[in-house]
């Protein structure tokens, strides 16, 4: 069998496009496929962290951000209505996923990839190499196509189970008033649960509300209901481009390929289960598979594995943890708490659910000394 290219990426978002780019950079024939055009729009909190810039700035790519005002600081409201706001650590940015996707895919093009509209729905494995569909042949694929993976199901890995998947919907409205900054309201009436506004800069934000699922059906009134409860100042009768999607967390991977065929991003289930972050995790994998698709063919999946244990392995087993804690109610009061009185304990949190930070000790020790303080009733 012939292969028309070295590496084949199902998925141009950005962990396709990140691994894209790398595989570009590493000397490879890129095939970039994706079943829509762009610019498209994709359901997303729309939220750019520094960590996810610094993985486009190692792949060379810049500007991503242009045009977007930076948003200095979080401010984040805990279940009983305790609250901590801040200035993050290094700037955050909102970048419409049209917008932000776009200049992605322009960049790996630019590269020198080559881009294809296409929907892939059959995926073989050959000892020498692997077809797409009967008739697009690669040596390595990179998996890179979202929550609803088609080649994650391709390698036999069933969609993420409740409690491991969350449902969030996202919809743009006119931005709060006040300073600019990214704000997320958590839920005591349905924890793990919490909205979000994140401002874009030109009157809008984004907003949205998500949850974890438990086993029972979540509507679109309730998701908006939810929503206007924990965001007050938005109307759902002003907000537009309402679209839901769903988020499998980091809690519950599968194995990161087999074979010739690497699973990235959304398909890999890197959503941060403390906070649904997924753009730096899906920059990072997508970065880490397509220079592991452009090396030898012979055990890419070996090599994969061993660059994210080295790169994520820490930080996934430490936010794992930090889910698991959180899942508690007191334990997020007793954080927002500790990290209202320490600016070292905002750092951790802030660095743990957006990029690839660590419990530490002080934190834990913060934590728990909150936990002692005199219980309140939740006030959603």
């Amino acid at each position: 069998m012939g292969d028309d290219f070295d590496v084949a990426v199902v998925g141009a978002g950005p962990a396709g496009s990140a691994a894209a780019l790398a595989a570009r950079r590493a000397g490879a024939r890129v095939l970039l496929l994706d079943r829509a055009d762009f610019p498209r729009d994709k359901a997303c909190g729309d939220g750019i962290a520094a960590h996810a810039l610094e993985v486009l700035d190692e792949l060379g790519v810049r500007d991503v951000v242009a045009g977007y005002a930076p948003l200095p600081a979080l401010r984040l409201i805990g279940p009983s209505g305790d609250a901590v706001a801040r200035r993050l650590p290094r700037p955050a940015y909102t970048v419409p996923r049209e917008v932000f996707d776009a200049r992605l895919v322009a960049a790996a093009v630019a590269a020198g990839a080559t881009l294809r509209r296409h929907t892939v729905r059959r995926i073989e494995q050959h000892a020498d190499g692997v077809v797409l569909d009967g008739e697009l042949t690669a040596r390595v694929v990179v998996g890179a196509d979202g929550a609803g993976s088609v080649v994650r199901r391709a390698l036999g890995h069933p969609v993420n189970p409740d409690r491991h998947l969350a449902l969030a919907i996202r919809g743009y409205a006119p931005a709060l008033p006040g300073p600019p900054e990214q704000l997320i309201v958590t839920s005591g009436r349905r924890w793990p649960a919490y909205a979000w506004s994140f401002p874009i800069g030109d009157g809008r934000a984004n907003v949205g509300y998500g949850e974890v699922l438990r086993g029972e059906p979540l509507t679109r009134r309730y998701l908006l209901d939810r929503l206007a409860a924990l965001l007050p100042g938005t109307d759902p009768a002003t907000v537009d481009g309402l679209r839901a999607h769903h988020l499998p967390l980091s809690t519950h991977r599968p194995s990161p390929g087999r074979g010739r065929v690497l699973l990235a991003g959304d398909a890999l289930s890197l959503i941060n289960p403390f906070t649904g972050e997924g753009i730096f995790y899906a920059l990072l994998s997508g970065a880490l598979a397509g220079a592991a698709a452009a090396g030898s063919p012979q055990r890419p999946v070996a090599r994969y594995v061993d660059a994210l244990r080295r790169r994520l392995g820490t930080h996934l087993r430490h936010s794992s943890a930090a889910a698991w804690l959180a899942r508690r109610r007191r334990v997020v009061d007793a954080a927002v708490r500790a990290a209202r009185r320490d600016d070292r304990v905002y750092r951790t949190v802030v660095e743990l659910g957006l990029g690839d930070g660590r419990l530490d000790g002080r934190t834990l020790a913060m934590i728990g000394l909150g936990l002692v303080s005199q219980d309140r009733p939740p006030r959603r």
